[in-house]
């Protein structure tokens, strides 16, 4: 069978691409960020999964205020890194497993979680960010990403959003669901996004280290009670777009602890401020059931 071996956690700031695609990763400012991930690239190549199960959320690319689904899976062959504004990222497509993302389909929704299928879309920076600081840098013509990715979309831009406690019974479905995929396949989950910042009003630019780092303790040490704190915490404590900290409950629920195995290693740990006013934090937990 399919089994999750591992779950991967970082933040997935546009300007980390930014800095990427600019040769800007040696300056002053951005070398310690991009240090925090140097053992990352390499547990990545000696751990290296047959498929990526990716949660990020889109930003007005392939969805926008008009329809925004809670959850959605993409279900396609490939995905094109998309336009934001100022060109697509010089990155590979992104070469999905649609086998294995229309099992996790079928089984979740049986699981009475509603996914929107989703059968082409582009990829922005939420996606291929946590993808170059995992991975390193691909040729965007002839290079390609070190295995399949399967986009797992979540809503935390237009209120209502998934809770805590919804994202982290997510988790557990989607690792039953791999569990039952009728293939030997080695399976990371990543969960993206945040941690503490805000991009307006009168809290703008706001970071919160002390909140964040307990959130990474929580995270490794007690999730399920982490999955319990309300979405008014997230907003007071790390900021509007704090709340993207959601997505990675899903990557947590899906580890084998929660399901009455033996903890998590953790791997790799890691947490840098500022990031364009932006919180950095990243982890892997090797699982061990």
């Amino acid at each position: 069978m399919a089994r999750i071996t591992a779950s991967v956690y970082t933040s997935h700031v546009p300007a980390i691409g930014a800095a990427l695609d600019l040769g800007k990763t040696k300056e002053d400012y951005w070398k310690p960020l991009f240090a925090g991930y140097d053992f990352s690239k390499q547990w990545m190549k000696d751990n290296k999964p047959d498929v990526v199960i990716l949660v990020f959320n889109d930003h007005a690319t392939a969805f926008s205020l008009d329809m925004i689904p809670t959850f959605a899976i993409g279900t396609a062959a490939e995905y094109q890194p998309a336009d934001e504004g100022w060109g697509p990222r010089p990155v590979p497509k992104v070469v999905g497993h649609p086998e294995l993302a229309s099992h996790i389909a079928q089984s979740v929704i049986q699981q009475d979680f509603d996914l929107t299928i989703v059968n082409k879309m582009d990829v922005d920076h939420g996606l291929t960010v946590p993808l170059s600081l995992m991975c390193g840098e691909q040729d965007p013509k002839n290079g390609a990403w070190p295995c399949p990715v399967i986009p797992f979309a979540v809503n935390v831009v237009q209120y209502p959003v998934p809770s805590g406690q919804r994202c982290f019974n997510l988790g557990r479905a989607i690792r039953e669901a791999v569990e039952s995929f009728d293939e030997d396949l080695n399976v990371h989950i990543w969960g993206t996004g945040g941690m503490s910042h805000q991009l307006q009003g009168a809290r703008a630019g706001l970071i919160n280290a002390d909140w964040d780092n307990k959130f990474l303790d929580r995270l490794i040490a007690e999730p399920a009670e982490l999955a319990k704190v309300p979405h008014i915490e997230y907003v007071r404590e790390a900021g509007s777009e704090g709340i993207e900290l959601v997505m990675w409950l899903i990557a947590r629920g899906a580890m084998g602890d929660v399901a009455g195995g033996p903890a998590p290693k953790l791997a790799h740990r890691f947490f840098h401020v500022p990031a364009s006013n932006t919180a950095v934090g990243h982890l892997i937990l090797e699982d061990q059931a």
